[in-house]
């Protein structure tokens, strides 16, 4: 597609299609095609203008590249189409836009064009639904805020001010708009949020292999194959074998439902035990969008605790508003001082500007990487005083390598890797990705040679290999749980081994056979992170691991860590969140793997790496990338700054609008002057909500 450059800086470049307009749905595909482009940061595309606009690290240095795929571009092409999601949110924006351009058009026009008689009657209509609702929460004996604004707008109209009524309702009507478009915006950006990123599953091939392919190019009748712990990557039935499947995130199913052959299963639920092949019913990008929707629309994640209970005061005052009112008119006998409580009421500027607020936040935090389910997460993250790391893969680069590999009885060292990698390659970990990557490294195929295999999470695989049982995983598991031995001669080579390593025992037979040690080198910016966090109040951070006591206390010398636990199983660290939630602390958990689950889970927030398992990312509440931890204090940052304008809201909120009530008791303003005023600083209030919580970031 022909396009012109219109701007061009040292990060951005904007362009020109050569098209008067594109539709929506072109847009999209041109934005997310774009986006697929590791070179480029971010894209936002303008339907209406034509106009794109591309951010990367260095225009200059990928300038041709952008070029080249922008004349490249076919939005007809299904390739072009890969990863644009059911549902991008741009149809739902341009509706409500429109919607509020033609009410402050109407409005306007009214005001110009209608006479006086009919701008009457036209007011009159329009409070019909006001009055209504008013009138309906008082059948139903509630006396909330749909009460106090058909009392306000029936007062002014009974007293010949319609004006004031008039302006009351398009104030409402502009307030509620934008509420319903907050939070329908909000829902659509969490269930896109929370959309799978599953990137590779094993596909079955038609001569009976499985291959490790990509996601996206997975047809509908295609056969993929899921193990325990796995994210059900698409929409299909089971052909083959039986699960145990997790459908929470679906259909509210707190129990495991047991799928055999012909059971249909979801994307975006877990296996959590058991191993099938499943026949695809939808391709990636069309999976269950709508359950997602619903099941956020059912749930409380949007709401931090703060808002829930700034929404049950604003309904709360509306009883004493109306008292105030009738005492207000049997003191003074004039109607104008008593409608200054029913002119000016708490719940529009508390309903806008704090689902307006937490919709920044999480945007905000979004534009840094960090995909946060709910406001009610960050509001966990501000008042945490606990964090706990998980070591492997958070702490550490999750980049590990292999250094070395020690075998026992005569064993071949290339035949031991090729084992382990043909066992380890099932069950993606940083730790296994280095085993497989070495194998690779080496040029050794390792097709596969054993019989079905079973993960034991936070222990290790078994399998079959010949007819001999082959299980590869850690000291506890190998040792005590499998009971394999060494041969006394040996023994000297186990003592030996660098405790600075983290160490993978890979037996057969029930017998010893190699011992892969695995360098994992710490973040970088680790120790500085640590020293940041305890800055921004968090009194107190932990490390929990599975790898042995000298390796984690080297850690945690090194990391000036409080407390470090070793040797861990998944139910341990849970049991220790467990222990700081009935001490009364509020806590946060980084993890990456399959064994942090269950911490992820009891934590207050559960914190994800993006490139860790897919059920760790499935089960946290927040996912960070994984470049860097700076992502952690940015995310501590927003979570402060939006508890902190969520308080300074609600503080402005109350003390302004009672101020306007008492000048209106006083006779200083008119009930409309007090309408206008109110629901102006509402707008206000509701504008400076969506401003940037973060004046600069964390320093890298």
């Amino acid at each position: 597609m022909r396009y012109t450059v219109e701007h061009e800086s040292l990060h951005s470049m904007r362009l020109h299609m050569a098209v008067p307009r594109m539709t929506m749905d072109e847009a999209d595909v041109l934005e997310y095609y774009l986006k697929n482009k590791e070179f480029i940061r971010d894209v936002r595309v303008n339907d209406r203008t034509a106009s794109v606009i591309i951010k990367a690290d260095s225009i200059a240095e990928c300038r041709k590249e952008i070029l080249d795929s922008l004349l490249a571009f076919d939005p007809d092409d299904d390739n072009a189409r890969t990863g644009v999601p059911d549902n991008t949110g741009r149809a739902l924006n341009r509706k409500y836009q429109d919607r509020l351009f033609l009410s402050v058009a109407g409005r306007i026009l009214r005001k110009v064009f209608l006479p006086m008689p009919l701008d009457k009657a036209w007011t009159l209509f329009t409070s019909i639904r006001f009055i209504y609702k008013g009138l309906g929460c008082l059948i139903n004996g509630r006396i909330e805020v749909p009460v106090l604004d058909a009392a306000a707008i029936g007062a002014s109209i009974l007293r010949g001010d319609f004006e004031t009524a008039s302006s009351v309702m398009f104030l409402l009507n502009t307030g509620e708009l934008l509420e319903e478009w907050t939070h329908k915006k909000s829902v659509g950006d969490l269930a896109r949020a929370m959309s799978l990123k599953t990137g590779q599953v094993w596909l079955r091939t038609e001569n009976g292999s499985d291959v490790l392919t990509d996601v996206r190019s997975v047809k509908a009748g295609d056969h993929i194959i899921v193990h325990t712990s796995n994210i059900i990557p698409l929409d299909g039935r089971v052909k083959e074998g039986e699960i145990s499947v997790n459908q929470a995130s679906m259909t509210g199913e707190s129990i495991p439902v047991l799928k055999s052959p012909g059971g249909y299963v979801y994307a975006g639920t877990v296996v959590e035990e058991g191993d099938c092949v499943i026949e695809v019913t939808r391709a990636y990008g069309k999976g269950k969008y709508d359950e997602i929707v619903k099941m956020i629309e059912e749930s409380e994640k949007l709401k931090s605790e703060t808002e829930t209970r700034a929404f049950h005061l604003a309904d709360s005052l509306v009883p004493y508003a109306l008292l105030c009112t009738g005492i207000t008119w049997l003191l003074t006998r004039n109607v104008t001082r008593a409608m200054s409580f029913l002119m000016v009421d708490f719940s529009c500027a508390l309903k806008l500007s704090m689902p307006l607020t937490v919709l920044s936040a999480i945007k905000e935090a979004g534009e840094h990487s960090i995909s946060v389910k709910g406001g009610k997460f960050l509001e966990a993250v501000a008042k945490a005083d606990t964090m706990v790391f998980d070591k492997t893969g958070t702490l550490t680069k999750a980049q590990p390598k292999v250094m070395e590999i020690v075998t026992f009885n005569g064993a071949d060292e290339k035949e031991m890797l090729r084992v382990a990698a043909c066992l380890e390659e099932h069950y993606p970990h940083s730790i296994a990705n280095a085993v497989v990557q070495e194998a690779n490294i080496r040029g050794l195929s390792h097709d596969e040679m054993h019989s079905e295999i079973k993960y034991v999470v936070a222990h290790g695989i078994a399998s079959e290999i010949d007819g001999k049982k082959a299980i590869i995983g850690s000291y506890h598991f190998v040792f005590e749980d499998e009971g394999c031995s060494i041969e006394d001669r040996e023994k000297d080579k186990v003592e030996k081994l660098d405790p600075g390593y983290s160490h993978l025992y890979l037996a057969i037979d029930k017998k010893l056979m190699a011992v892969i040690c695995i360098y994992d080198p710490l973040r970088e910016e680790a120790a500085e992170i640590i020293k940041m966090l305890h800055g921004l109040g968090v009194s107190k951070i932990c490390m929990m691991t599975g790898d042995n006591n000298d390796t984690a206390a080297r850690i945690a010398s090194e990391l000036d860590i409080d407390e470090f636990h070793a040797e861990v199983l998944p139910a341990d660290k849970a049991e220790f969140i467990k222990k700081e939630h009935d001490s009364g602390r509020i806590v946060m958990m980084v993890g990456d793997g399959i064994n942090d689950t269950p911490a992820l889970s009891e934590a207050d927030t559960g914190i994800a790496i993006s490139d860790g398992a897919a059920i760790a990312r499935e089960i946290a509440d927040i996912t960070i990338s994984a470049n860097d931890l700076y992502e952690l204090i940015t995310l501590k940052k927003v979570s402060d700054a939006m508890m902190k304008r969520i308080s300074s809201n609600y503080r402005f909120i109350i003390g302004f609008n009672g101020l306007l009530i008492g000048l209106g008791v006083a006779g200083i303003l008119t009930p409309s002057t007090s309408a206008l005023l109110h629901n102006t600083s509402t707008i206000i209030t509701g504008l400076h909500s969506m401003t940037p919580l973060l004046k600069e970031l964390p320093r890298k």
